[in-house]
Parts: C-alpha cells; structure tokens; sequence
C-alpha cells in the first residue's frame, strides 16, 4: 500500500456521513423555522469533517500504542499498524487536525457572533474545545475513556446532543427544549453505530484490556441494548413530530424505517460477530437518510 492510500484509509471516509448527520439535521431544523446561514452551515459541515478526521486519526494511533490494533482485529488494517505510517507521522497529522479543526472553529464562531452575545460565543467556544478533546481522548492518553465504556455517552453528547443542538443554535441564536428530541434520535442512531463496532471487535477488545460497555455486558445484552437504541431513537422523532404537527409530510423519515427494522433484525440474529462488519455502513448510511428526511419533511 502507497502512503498516500494508508492515509486516504487512515481518514476514514466512510465514517463522515454519520458525522454530517447532526449538522444536516440541525440546519434543516432551523430552516424550518425560517432561521438559515449558509455560512454557518458550510463551516459547521467543514469543522465537523476536520474533527472526525481528527478522531480517526487518534483514534488509529491509540489503539496502536495500546496493542488493540493486532493481527486479531476484524475490520479494515489500520495505518499505523501497517507499519505504512509511523507513530510519529500519525502524531503529526493529529497535529495538523487539532489546528484545522481550531480555525475552522473560530471562523464558525466569528461568522455566529452577530446572533449571539460574547458569553453565548464562549460557551460554544468552550463545546468546541471539549469536542477536539473528546476525539483525541477516545483512545489516547493515560486514561482513555473509550478504553473504559463511557466511549457511548461522549458519542451521544457529541453526535446527537452538541451536534443538533449546537448547529441549531448557531443559526438561529435561540434554543428549545423540543430540539432535545431529535437531537437524540440522531445521538442514539449514532451511538448504535459505536455498539456495533464494539459488538464486532468484543473478543479482541476484550483480550487487549479495552473494557468498552459491549465487553462489560456481553453480547446477547449488546444486541438488547441495541434494540433500545434503535428504538427510542424512531420514539423520539415521533415524539417531536406530534409536538410540532402540522401536516402529513412530517412523516416522511418513516422511508427509513425499513432499513433500521432490517438491519436491527440482523444484529438480534448474529452469531458470528465479524459479520457485522457489514452493518456499520448501513447503520451510518440509514442515520444520515433518517436526518435528511427528518429535516426535509418539515420543510415541505
């Protein structure tokens, strides 16, 4: 493999739909109520790309540095433990990230500031902070936290709760409480996306020390919490959508419901965990499908 290609792989592409998903949702829920920047959307979409890049890249040199990433691990090699890209290189690029997500970042916040007071700016400023942290600490440092099984909550912190919320807010300069509701819908579907990749990697995870929530409750457990996942996910849309009724187009995330009900029914009858390799994709596809239908449903 050329360089180039181990850090085209090292970027992960395949993880930035999910990424985008809050920002999708977030922006068309402002523009349901009149409320749109072009500007904060494109520089939302683009520090969100730079901070997941960001977490793949830390993400791919801490589990090199823990031993996770061994010839036991299912999915696709890694670029450090290739032996393509060294650790120092990766740490570099980590680097170069931190500093892409901080201006882009800044360039977000600075475009926001004539909807929201210095007080208002600091907070997001402080969300942003907390958010390149959360990718960097995921896998590396003394004390990983994806390492010990909070690696779900910081998912749906970040994914549903700061992603929808926050991207909301940057347009419109106000929040309500109702946002809540899909902002977890797309945090669960995310954090759905975490527990399958752990369910995956359960045997390996296991053996190199990363206790992740699936190593600590089991599979068959794993499999019923994912269920829940998908499932109060679907509730909360449904829950805001009768809030908010005004018309039948509302409904129109219901086109991705046969995807989340197939695929929920293959995860209940794995037997052989690397097979779900496969449904990640489909997971993070069907999440951003949920989001655009979601938001543009309220729209027409």
């Amino acid at each position: 493999m050329s360089k180039t290609k181990a850090w085209i792989h090292a970027f992960r592409l395949r993880t930035l739909p999910l990424a985008l998903s809050n920002i999708f949702l977030g922006s068309l829920l402002a523009a349901s109520d009149h409320k749109f920047s072009l500007k904060i959307f494109l520089l939302a979409t683009l520090t969100t790309l730079f901070l997941q890049i960001l977490s793949n890249l830390a993400n791919d040199l801490g589990d090199s540095i823990s031993g996770a990433d061994n010839e036991n691990r299912v999915g696709p090699e890694r670029a450090v433990q290739s032996g393509v890209i060294t650790k120092k290189e990766m740490t570099r690029m980590v680097v170069v990230f931190v500093l892409l997500s901080l201006v882009s970042g800044l360039w977000l916040l600075w475009e926001a500031l004539q909807l929201l007071n210095y007080t208002q700016a600091l907070i997001m400023l402080g969300v942003g902070l907390l958010a390149i942290g959360a990718a960097i600490n995921y896998t590396v440092g003394k004390n990983p936290y994806g390492y010990s099984g909070f690696g779900d909550l910081f998912v749906f912190l970040f994914f549903g709760l700061a992603g929808v919320m926050g991207t909301y807010f940057l347009h419109t300069g106000d929040l309500n409480w109702t946002i809540f509701l899909p902002a977890t819908s797309v945090g669960l579907l995310s954090v759905g996306v975490l527990n399958l990749n752990n369910m995956r990697d359960i045997e390996n995870d296991s053996l190199s020390g990363k206790r992740t929530l699936v190593v600590k409750i089991g599979s068959e457990t794993a499999k019923k919490y994912h269920l829940f996942l998908i499932g109060f996910a679907v509730l909360s849309a449904c829950a805001y959508i009768y809030v908010h009724w005004n018309s039948f187009y509302q409904l129109l995330f219901v086109i991705s419901l046969p995807l989340l009900i197939k695929h929920t029914a293959v995860v209940i009858k794995n037997k052989v965990a690397r097979e779900l390799d496969p449904e990640l994709k489909k997971l993070a596809l069907s999440t951003l499908l949920f989001s655009l239908s979601f938001g543009i449903g309220l729209l027409l």
